[in-house]
C-alpha cells in the first residue's frame, strides 16, 4: 500500500477492494464465456492477457500510484473486447473459412477502414492494397484484426501460405505469380529505389506515426472504426488511442528518433517530404513515366499526409509548397482508387458546382474480387478535353505529368 502514497488508509483499502473486485468480476465474466463459447477460448485469453500486460507496462512510465486506475481501464476493455468479439465471431466464423479455402485467391489481412473514407490509417496497409490494384492482382480483404504471426498488419493468405512483410509479401507475389512492377528499371534506378523505400519506411513513416498517434491524436480517434464495441465504443476507441500512444512513443525511442524534440522530428519529416518532391520532380511517377512498386510505398504514406492529418504541418507542407506530391497523389488514387473521394480535399480537380454536389462521402467498397482491368477503360482511348473527374480545369489527364503547376496554384488561389 505504501505505492499509493500518502492517501489516507481508508482510500488505501478502497483502492485496492474495488480493484479487486473489478479484476475478479471480469476473471468470472470472462470464465463463463469462454465456457459458453469454447472455441473461442484462446482468443479471449489472449485479449484479457494482452491488455493487461500492455496495462503493466504503460504504469511502469507513470508509477505505482496509477496502478488502481490501471487495473480498472483494463477490465472495461476486457469486457468491451469480448463483447465486441463474441458479436462478431459467428457472423464472421463461416465466411472467413469460406474466403480461406478459396483456391488460388490472394486474402490480405488488414485493419479495418476508417469512418473517413479513407481505405487506411496505416500506410503499409494502404501500400500493400494499392499495389495489388497497381499489379492487376484480384484479392480479397478481411477486416479481422489478426495480426500475423510475427506480430505484423498486412499480411495474406495465399493456398495456405501465411505471409507478412509488405516486402516479403511482394516477394513472394513476384516468385508465386510472376509480375514484376520494376521490370522497366536497370540495376541503378532499382538501387535508388531501394534507398528511397527504405527512407520512406524507417524514417519518414516515424515522423508520420508521431503526428498521427501523439500530436494529432484526437482528430485520429475521430477517424478511427472499431467493429463489435456496441456501447462501449467510445470508450474503447479513447483506451485504443491513448494505448497506441504510448506504443508509438516507446517504439520510437527506442528507434532514436524519439529522443528529439517536436520541433526537431518535424523538421526531420520536411527534409524527408523535400527530397520526395525533389525527387519526383514533374515526373508522372517517382522513378518515371512507368509505375513501380516504389510508387505503392511513397503513396501509402504521403496518402496519410494528404487525407488524414487534418491541419497539421504535413498537410499544409504538401497541399502548399510541395504541391507536386498532392498532384502526385491525386493521380494515383483517382487512378487505382475509383471508389474513394474524400470531401474537405482542396486539391481535387472538379468544378465548383460539381464539388457542391458531393459533400458526403460514399463508403469504399469492399471488393470481394478487385480487379483494375476490369475497371478501368483504356488509357490510350482518351483523347478528349472534356471536364471529367480524372481531368483538371485545363482539361489535361490527372494522370499524365503535364500538368501546369503555376496554372494549377493560381487556379486554387482564385476559389
Amino acid at each position: 500500500m505504501a505505492g499509493l502514497g500518502s492517501d489516507p488508509w481508508w482510500k488505501k483499502t478502497l483502492y485496492l477492494t474495488g480493484g479487486a473486485l473489478l479484476a475478479a468480476a471480469a476473471y468470472l465474466l470472462h470464465e463463463l464465456l469462454v465456457i459458453s463459447l469454447g472455441k473461442t477460448q484462446n482468443n479471449l485469453k489472449y485479449v484479457g492477457w494482452k491488455i493487461h500486460l500492455e496495462m503493466a507496462t504503460l504504469s511502469e512510465f507513470t508509477g505505482n500510484r496509477v496502478l488502481h486506475h490501471g487495473t480498472w481501464i483494463s477490465c472495461c476493455v476486457d469486457l468491451t473486447l469480448i463483447y465486441g468479439y463474441i458479436s462478431r465471431v459467428e457472423s464472421k466464423g463461416d465466411r472467413k473459412q469460406q474466403e480461406i479455402d478459396s483456391k488460388d485467391a490472394i486474402i490480405l489481412h488488414q485493419f479495418a477502414r476508417p469512418n473517413n473514407g479513407v481505405p487506411s490509417l496505416s500506410p503499409f496497409c494502404l501500400k500493400m492494397e494499392t499495389y495489388l490494384r497497381m499489379a492487376d492482382l484480384p484479392y480479397q480483404n478481411y477486416f479481422g484484426g489478426k495480426l500475423s504471426a510475427q506480430g505484423k498488419m498486412p499480411w495474406i493468405e495465399y493456398n495456405h501460405e501465411k505471409v507478412s512483410g509488405t516486402e516479403f509479401i511482394i516477394d513472394f507475389l513476384e516468385e508465386k505469380l510472376g509480375v514484376n512492377l520494376n521490370k522497366n528499371l536497370g540495376p541503378h534506378e532499382r538501387a535508388i529505389s531501394r534507398a528511397v523505400t527504405k527512407m520512406v519506411e524507417e524514417h519518414f513513416y516515424w515522423t508520420l506515426a508521431y503526428c498521427q498517434w501523439v500530436d494529432n491524436l484526437n482528430e485520429t480517434r475521430k477517424m478511427l472504426s472499431l467493429s463489435g464495441g456496441g456501447p462501449f465504443s467510445n470508450l474503447l476507441r479513447w483506451v485504443v488511442c491513448h494505448i497506441t500512444k504510448g506504443i508509438v512513443k516507446r517504439e520510437m525511442h527506442g528507434h532514436g528518433i524519439g529522443r528529439f524534440s517536436e520541433e526537431e522530428i518535424y523538421m526531420l519529416m520536411e527534409k524527408d517530404m523535400r527530397s520526395l518532391a525533389g525527387l519526383l520532380g514533374d515526373k508522372k511517377y517517382i522513378m518515371g513515366p512507368k509505375l513501380s512498386t516504389l510508387d505503392a510505398t511513397v503513396f501509402g504514406h504521403l496518402a496519410q499526409a494528404m487525407w488524414t492529418l487534418p491541419g497539421t504541418r504535413p498537410e499544409r507542407l504538401i497541399k502548399g509548397e510541395l504541391i507536386n506530391l498532392a498532384m502526385y497523389c491525386e493521380r494515383i488514387r483517382r487512378k487505382f482508387w475509383p471508389e474513394w473521394h474524400h470531401d474537405d480535399d482542396n486539391t481535387i480537380y472538379e468544378s465548383e458546382e460539381s464539388c457542391e454536389g458531393s459533400k458526403t462521402h460514399t463508403p469504399l467498397l469492399d471488393f470481394s474480387s478487385y480487379s483494375r482491368t476490369e475497371t478501368f477503360e483504356d488509357e490510350g482511348a482518351e483523347n478528349s478535353f472534356s471536364r471529367t473527374p480524372d481531368t483538371d480545369f485545363t482539361g489535361h489527364s490527372l494522370f499524365d505529368s503535364d500538368v501546369d503547376l503555376d496554372d494549377y496554384t493560381d487556379h486554387e488561389q482564385c476559389k
